[in-house]
């Protein structure tokens, strides 16, 4: 499995309407067959800063990901809507399917 999470600063004009600016983006993402996650979460303390975690079934399907037309079209328009260049964390856990349940919290 491949993990990427990205630090996305959002211009603060933008940031109310990030959901919808990176909807195309998103969906297609999400309907890549090697994708197993795409998910944004906006930031508490910095509601101008979204954070991007992204999971990929393997190194082929992120490549995939990468030369996709979506992607390509997405990476031309970002530079119009960051504040600040985005940061990133890209690691490769093979043998790790994705996400399993966390043995320490469980509801009561």
């Amino acid at each position: 499995m491949i993990l990427i999470v990205v630090k996305w600063p959002v211009k603060p004009e933008l940031s109310d309407r990030w959901p919808e600016l990176v909807r195309e983006f998103t969906d297609a993402v999400r309907a890549e067959p090697g994708n197993l996650f795409f998910d944004w979460s906006r930031g508490v303390e910095d509601p101008n800063l979204w954070t991007l975690v992204e999971g990929f079934a393997d190194d082929e399907a992120g490549k995939v990901h990468v030369a996709s037309e979506h992607f390509q079209k997405a990476i031309g328009q970002m530079p119009d809507y960051v504040a600040a260049q985005p940061q990133i964390i890209y690691v490769e856990a093979p043998d790790t399917p994705g996400f399993g349940p966390m043995g320490e919290v469980q509801p009561r």
